[in-house]
């Protein structure tokens, strides 16, 4: 995993919450919709299917844990898992709490306009929320 860094797109849009034993856990800076993303520490990943099988079984591990956490701290009417890539080559995986009255519901929560970035304090007790509840020390 010492050769892994992540692409600077994500670098840029994103908080850091912490590392999971795979992945590398981001708080998506857009305070519209809590939004996790998981991006595995292994270098060269482009698509699910670059994953060796243990590492896409604890890939599953790792997205379930994500999606319970957002679960838990907000208690959406609906959780979307998504990997697309698009615009990010590296592979990457996102878990969004959706909410009926939220600002794109029931659209996709991509290409919503630009981000509403989190305040720093409103930032932090996402993350410290995020991090307790994923058991990132």
């Amino acid at each position: 995993m010492a050769d892994f860094e992540l692409h600077p797109r994500l670098a840029a849009d994103t908080r850091l919450i912490g590392d999971l034993a795979l992945c590398r856990v981001l708080l998506m800076d857009d305070a519209r919709f809590p939004w996790l993303i998981l991006v595995p520490r292994r270098p060269g990943l482009v698509e699910l299917t670059d994953l060796a099988d243990a590492d896409a079984t604890q890939l599953m591990d790792e997205t379930r844990r994500a999606a319970r956490a957002l679960g838990a701290h907000c208690t959406p009417h609906k959780l979307n898992l998504g990997a697309l890539g698009n615009q990010v080559p590296q592979f990457h995986l996102h878990a969004v709490a959706r909410f009926r009255d939220d600002a794109r519901w029931p659209q996709p929560v991509w290409g919503a306009g630009p981000a509403e970035r989190y305040g720093n304090e409103a930032a932090a007790r996402r993350i410290r929320a995020m991090r307790d509840l994923l058991g990132i020390g």
